[in-house]
């Protein structure tokens, strides 16, 4: 959608150019309290099932680790990188993959590899529209990482639980976006607020 690119090309721009003091700062503390590059760098799945890269301000210090789910109380996170993770600050540098065109402001949040894969049927019109910054299946799910905590295997219960309960959110998204969901999203994004829209 045109209208939608264009919102996301403004959007992104406009968020980069407010926010580079923030921008800034948060690259200067990350740099000087722990080792290791300021952003971090991960292959997702993005628009017509296409691999790209995402990019974060790095929350955890600089290790080999597989696991794709993180629980609030990881000890690789990092005492900077709990806050960042807290504020959703660590996301702010996908404005870039905006920008790039990988991302839309407002989508599905993109899956890695592994998960992505597992989509079939109706699922992969997830596929059909280009992954968000921020989207209902993020709103629905805030304190996701709580939620993991009280399970007793979180990892079982992210992949029989909430990984298909995100699917099916982001299904509904694709057949009923419009630009004014988008914007409400938006809205209750910024103000961590959700009713149904």
């Amino acid at each position: 959608m045109i209208i939608k690119r264009i919102f996301d090309i403004i959007f992104s721009f406009a968020g980069l150019i407010l926010l580079l003091p923030v921008f800034i700062l948060v690259a200067l503390i990350i740099k000087t309290t722990t080792p290791g590059p300021v952003f971090f760098r991960q292959i997702r799945i993005g628009y017509n099932a296409q691999p790209f890269t995402i990019y974060k301000f790095r929350s955890m210090r600089v290790n080999t680790s597989n696991v794709s789910i993180t629980l609030s109380n990881d000890e690789r996170i990092t005492p900077f990188g709990r806050f960042l993770r807290q504020t959703k600050l660590d996301e702010l540098p996908q404005l870039f993959n905006i920008i790039k065109g990988d991302m839309s402001v407002v989508g599905p949040r993109p899956d890695v590899p592994g998960y992505s894969d597992k989509l079939s049927g109706e699922d992969q019109l997830i596929w059909t529209v280009k992954p968000g910054l921020t989207g209902l299946d993020s709103l629905t799910y805030p304190d996701e990482q709580i939620i993991l905590d009280k399970q007793e295997d979180p990892q079982q219960y992210y992949d029989e639980v909430l990984w298909p309960a995100k699917v099916a959110i982001n299904v509904e998204y694709v057949k009923n976006h419009t630009m004014m969901l988008d914007f409400k999203i938006i809205f209750r994004t910024i103000f961590r607020k959700w009713e149904n829209p």
